[in-house]
C-alpha cells in the first residue's frame, strides 16, 4: 500500500456496507415523506408522538427542544408507510437559530407533504413565509391548531388563517388526541396521488413474454454478492411486466449472441459500458441505460434530452454541476467526480469546471453561474426530490441532463440510446 492508497478489499468492504445501507435509505425514500413546521414550542414533536401513538420525539417545555430536522420511520394510520421530519422553529433567533431555519426550510424540498403546526392563536409572519416556501415547491399542506385544550381556537381567527393559507385548519389536542383522527383524514386527503403510484420502469416500453436483456458489468462499484438499486429494481420489473429477464456481464455479451439465437426486445446497459454494447448489439435491437430509465421515473425527461445537446456548446471557463444522489466512500476513477469530467472534457476539447455535489447538499456557486446541471439517475431518492433538486437550474433557463444521456452523447450514442421512447 503506497501513497494512503486504500487496499481493494477494504474498498469492497465499504462499498459493501455503504448498499446495505443503501437498501434501507432506498425503503425510507419509496415512503412518503410529511414535513412538521410551526414555531418553537407549539408542539411539532408532540404531534409526531401522537401520531406514532408512541414517544418516538423528544418533548420538552423548553423552545428549541428540536435543533435540527430529524426522520422519523413509521406507518401512519391509512396513510401507510411515511418519514415523518420533525423540525427547529421556523422562529428561532441568532446566528445559530437562522442556520437552523435554512436547514429547516431546505426540507421542503424532499417532503410531499407538509403539516404546519400553530398555537396561541398566532398566525403571522413566520408561518406566511413557510406557506410562501410549500407554493413555491408545490407542496400541499394543512394546519394543525395544537394546544386547544388549553387555549381554544378563536372562530374569527380560524376564518382568517383559512382566508391566508387557503387550506384547511385543524384544532388538535397532543394530550387529548382531540381530533387526530381528523389529522390523519387530513394527511391521506392532501397527499398527492402520485405518492401512492408505483409506475412501471419498462411497462410501456414491452409487452408480456417479451425477452429484456439486462448488462450488468460487475466491477470495484459493484456491491459484494449483488447487484446495485437500478439493477435490482429493473430486474424486478421485467418480472412485474411478465417478461424474461436475461442478465449478463458485458464480457459475455458478444458468446451470447454467437451462441443464442435469441433477439431481446431491448437491451439495458450501465452507462459505462455503452461503447462496447454498443459496438455488439445488432442495430435493429434497441439499447438504452439504467440511468436512462430511471431519469424517466424520476426526474423531467424531455428536459434532460434538451439539455444533454448543451454539451456541444460549452466553452473554455463554464461551470458544470453534477448531482448525486447519494454520498459514498470516493473509488478510484470514480463515474461522478472523475469519469463524467473527463469524458465530457475530451468531447468537448474545453477547459471546463466541475462541480459535484453529493445527496442534498447545497450547491457551492450560485445555480445562475452554471452553463449546464448533470444530475444522476436519482434511484436513492424520490421524484420529487429529484424534481425540486433539479428546480433552481430549470426556472434559470439553465440545460438539465442526466449522467445516462451525458455519457450516451460523450460516446456518440445518444440518438440510440433515447430512440425507444421515442417508438
Amino acid at each position: 500500500m503506497e501513497n494512503g492508497e486504500i487496499p481493494s478489499i477494504l474498498i469492497k468492504e465499504r462499498i459493501q456496507t455503504n448498499n446495505a445501507r443503501g437498501v434501507i435509505m432506498l425503503m425510507k425514500n419509496q415512503r412518503a415523506h410529511i414535513g412538521i413546521f410551526g414555531r418553537r414550542n407549539v408542539g411539532k414533536s408532540s404531534l409526531i408522538n401522537a401520531l406514532a401513538g408512541e414517544d418516538i420525539s423528544i418533548v420538552s417545555e423548553h423552545a428549541g427542544t428540536t435543533t435540527d430536522p430529524v426522520n422519523k420511520t413509521m406507518e401512519l394510520g391509512e396513510v401507510g408507510p411515511v418519514v415523518l421530519i420533525d423540525t427547529a422553529g421556523i422562529d428561532d433567533t441568532g446566528d445559530i437559530g437562522v442556520k437552523r431555519i435554512i436547514a429547516t426550510k431546505k426540507v421542503i424540498k424532499k417532503i410531499n407533504l407538509g403539516i404546519l403546526v400553530i398555537t396561541n392563536n398566532e398566525f403571522n409572519i413566520p408561518e406566511m413565509e413557510i406557506i410562501k416556501d410549500f407554493e413555491e415547491y408545490n407542496i400541499p399542506f394543512f394546519v394543525v391548531y395544537n394546544k386547544s385544550d388549553i387555549d381554544k381556537l378563536n372562530a374569527e381567527k380560524k376564518k382568517e388563517i383559512e382566508l391566508r393559507s387557503k387550506t384547511e385548519v385543524i384544532e388538535f389536542s397532543s394530550v387529548t388526541k382531540q381530533n387526530l383522527n381528523l389529522v390523519l383524514e387530513a394527511a391521506r386527503k392532501y397527499m398527492p396521488d402520485s405518492v401512492f403510484n408505483n409506475p412501471s420502469i419498462l411497462g410501456d416500453l414491452v409487452s408480456p413474454g417479451d425477452v429484456v436483456m439486462l448488462v450488468t458489468p460487475v466491477d470495484i462499484e459493484a456491491p459484494m454478492g449483488r447487484m446495485i438499486l437500478p439493477q435490482m429494481q429493473t430486474v424486478r420489473d421485467v418480472l412485474d411486466n411478465n417478461c424474461i429477464n436475461i442478465v449478463l456481464k458485458e464480457t459475455e455479451l458478444e458468446l451470447f449472441f454467437k451462441k443464442f439465437n435469441i433477439k431481446p426486445k431491448l437491451v439495458i446497459t450501465d452507462s459505462q459500458a455503452f461503447k462496447k454494447v454498443n459496438s455488439i448489439v445488432p442495430r435493429d435491437i434497441p439499447i438504452t441505460g439504467f440511468s436512462i430509465l430511471f431519469s424517466r421515473l424520476k426526474g423531467n425527461f424531455k428536459k434532460y434530452v434538451e439539455g444533454t445537446k448543451q454539451i456541444s456548446n460549452l466553452k473554455d471557463g463554464d461551470n458544470v454541476l453534477i448531482l448525486e444522489s447519494c454520498s459514498h466512500h470516493i473509488i478510484s476513477d470514480d463515474i461522478g467526480r472523475e469519469k463524467l469530467p473527463r469524458w465530457i472534457s475530451d468531447f468537448t476539447g474545453k477547459k471546463i469546471n466541475f462541480d459535484v455535489v453529493a445527496g442534498l447538499d447545497s450547491i457551492p456557486k450560485n445555480i445562475k453561474e452554471y452553463s449546464l446541471v448533470i444530475q444522476c439517475g436519482g434511484c436513492m431518492l424520490t421524484r420529487k426530490q429529484v424534481l425540486n433538486r433539479l428546480k433552481p437550474a430549470i426556472d434559470n433557463n439553465i440545460a438539465v441532463s442526466n449522467y445516462g444521456m451525458a455519457i450516451a452523447y460523450t460516446h456518440g450514442i445518444f440518438e440510440r440510446a433515447i430512440e425507444i421512447f421515442n417508438r
